[in-house]
């Protein structure tokens, strides 16, 4: 990747790492859940809409297309963001974005084990452990005297991980119905809005408009940089540095929360959160594999070169 699909990587990150923020913010000020996520959806939906009318993209009107839609939209959606919001009502924003950072860990497994061409690998085995383990350390010791609402709250996270992994592996058959990715964003945004709907009437949205500005600014802030625009910057950088390189934004979203939590929120992790983050970033590397094969075909390419150096030197020593 050039200096410009870095800076978007970048951008990425702090667009995706900005949402734990904003959950944060708009739990404070008392929204609900499922109001959260209706406004979440609801204005990036509305948002999407006019980007995919400028670039000519046609919605799909078929009923089975869009019963598609809404079961992305439950499990990629609705269901993940529903169970960061109520961890985040016990645990800091940058702790639940490291636990939402074990999603390509769900979803290697869940892959080796519903579908047929995506086996585990004995470094992804390596990754899934390392960053099991990663996930052990952050919940802590703790957890063994008894369950209590922060480890609900942690387990909720992790709840959102493994949803989001059913949800990349749901995804899969819209790329083998050739449906354009920015069709499928918007068309599991728009579902995701029809089932926060009903849920979100339960909870009295309408008595939550009274909010301060700050609030306003988070679901705005929710909605458009850390939804739609995100959506649209996530595809144009798989276009341009391919869907591998883009993956690398796991790595990156949980620094950016983290930081945006310090600064904003002034959160403090806990000491062994570090050793906890360490190993799930250790797992995700091994599972990524990009770093583990640029070592094997460095030493390759240098185990060749002194053959080649040997057997020319061997060549030019005269018989004696």
């Amino acid at each position: 990747m050039g200096l410009p699909e870095w800076i978007m990587l970048v951008v990425l990150s702090v667009a995706w790492g900005g949402a734990f923020l904003f959950y944060k913010l708009l739990d404070e000020a008392n929204v609900p859940p499922f109001t959260i996520v209706l406004g979440r959806v609801g204005v990036a939906a509305l948002a999407l809409l006019p980007v995919l009318l400028v670039m000519r993209r046609a919605i799909p009107r078929s009923p089975s297309m869009w019963a598609q839609f809404l079961v992305l939209g439950a499990v990629n959606n609705v269901l993940p963001f529903s169970l960061i919001i109520v961890g985040e009502k016990q645990i800091d924003s940058g702790l639940a974005s490291i636990f939402n950072a074990t999603t390509p860990v769900f979803t290697a497994l869940l892959a080796h084990l519903l579908s047929r061409d995506e086996k585990l690998s004995p470094n992804k085995v390596a990754g899934i452990v390392v960053a099991l383990a990663g996930v052990v350390l952050l919940i802590g010791p703790n957890v063994i005297h008894g369950v209590n609402l922060t480890s609900i709250a942690q387990l909720a996270c992790i709840g959102a991980a493994v949803t989001y992994g059913f949800g990349a592996l749901y995804a899969r058959r819209f790329r083998a119905q050739g449906i354009d990715p920015f069709v499928v964003s918007f068309g599991q945004l728009a579902a995701s809005a029809l089932i926060a709907l009903p849920l979100a009437l339960f909870e009295h949205p309408l008595a939550h408009l009274a909010l301060p500005t700050a609030a306003w600014w988070a679901w705005i802030g929710l909605a458009i940089p850390s939804t739609a625009f995100a959506f649209v910057l996530y595809f144009r950088l798989i276009d341009v540095a391919g869907a591998t390189n883009a993956a690398s934004v796991t790595f990156l979203v949980p620094v950016s929360a983290v930081l945006l939590g310090t600064l904003v929120l002034g959160e403090r992790l806990a000491p062994g959160t570090a050793a906890g983050m360490a190993c799930i970033f250790a797992g995700l590397v091994a599972l990524d594999g990009r770093i583990f094969a640029r070592f094997r075909d460095a030493f390759g390419a240098s185990k060749k070169t002194a053959i080649d150096v040997e057997r020319c030197t061997a060549s030019k020593t005269p018989a004696t």
